[in-house]
């Protein structure tokens, strides 16, 4: 299929962050924070449910970055276009976040910031249940070299985020759905024994194992049983996540990317995939528990 340039940017924004729309927001959540920011709109969905935005830098919270928000009420975005300049309140709370108070303040005269992918687009054949997953190396958060194949014998569930991530309905989701996975799967009397998590960032600048190591605790304290964090080299995730389906960009000094879950069987083949973030723990620790009686 041909896509011009333009629409194939259009349509790579549309991707990144991957996540499926949750339930409306309601005000009063616990651990609500707003801030209020500006940004240029690179994109927005046809239900106006979300928009995709270059926002500025928010101290203490987030860096700049490139972000499909989620819209809590779509008449907000009447008259907004791409390309504008807006200013917007970012409401976060404990497990989502949503944007409200838009107002356009000009139209953007060059939105320098350019999209650096670390996954190209089209290239690699993408896999499929049943094929076996290529091996890689990662640098796990002790310093160590650590490859997919060392998991040979096991089922093991990854997934990708990064540390900077804010958002509470993006990679801090993901780690909070595998804590869950892990002690329904240690909970459950006739559960296999052979499986295992891995977490891996794509940040390989920032991401350094004792950042790893700090990070991981907020999630799984000084538990580390059969829960081990990574970080890829900016040319492994280049060769995986095409296989994946898994979008990387570089941008405003942060990452733009969508969301990819996965679950091998002790073989090392893919038995399921989860994409976006509308997955719930006990459907990862069924297919984990799964997987290992392969």
């Amino acid at each position: 299929m041909n896509v011009k340039p333009r629409h194939l940017l259009v349509a790579f924004l549309a991707l990144l962050c991957g996540c499926d729309s949750p339930p409306p927001p309601q005000p009063g959540r616990p651990g609500e924070r707003a801030f209020d920011t500006r940004g240029v709109v690179r994109d927005i969905a046809p239900n106006r449910q979300t928009a995709v935005i270059r926002h500025e830098e928010i101290p203490g919270y987030m860096p700049r970055m490139v972000m499909e928000l989620i819209v809590r009420n779509t008449n907000d975005l009447v008259g907004i276009r791409v390309g504008d300049e807006i200013t917007f309140r970012l409401h976060a709370t404990d497990d989502t976040h949503w944007i409200d108070t838009i107002r356009r303040v000009g139209q953007a005269q060059a939105d320098p910031e350019k999209s650096e992918p670390l996954s190209p687009v089209g290239l690699g054949a993408e896999l499929h249940p049943g094929d076996e997953m290529p091996d890689a190396t990662f640098l796990s958060e002790s310093g160590v070299p650590v490859r997919l194949s060392d998991f040979r014998g096991q089922a093991l569930a990854f997934t990708f985020f990064f540390t900077r991530c804010p958002l509470p309905d993006y990679c801090p989701r993901m780690n909070r759905h595998f804590s869950e996975a892990r002690e329904l799967l240690r909970q459950r009397p006739n559960a296999p024994t052979n499986w295992q998590f891995l977490c891996v960032s794509f940040d390989s600048e920032f991401d350094k194992p004792a950042v790893l190591a700090g990070y991981a605790k907020l999630f799984r304290g000084n538990d580390t049983n059969r829960w081990l964090f990574a970080v890829a080299a900016p040319q492994v995730v280049a060769e995986l996540a095409p296989r994946l389906d898994l979008l990387v960009a570089r941008e405003a000094g942060s990452f733009s990317h969508n969301l990819r879950t996965v679950v091998l069987d002790p073989q090392g083949r893919i038995s399921t995939q989860f994409d976006g973030n509308g997955w719930t723990p006990q459907q990862l620790a069924e297919a984990l528990s799964e997987a290992a009686r392969q």
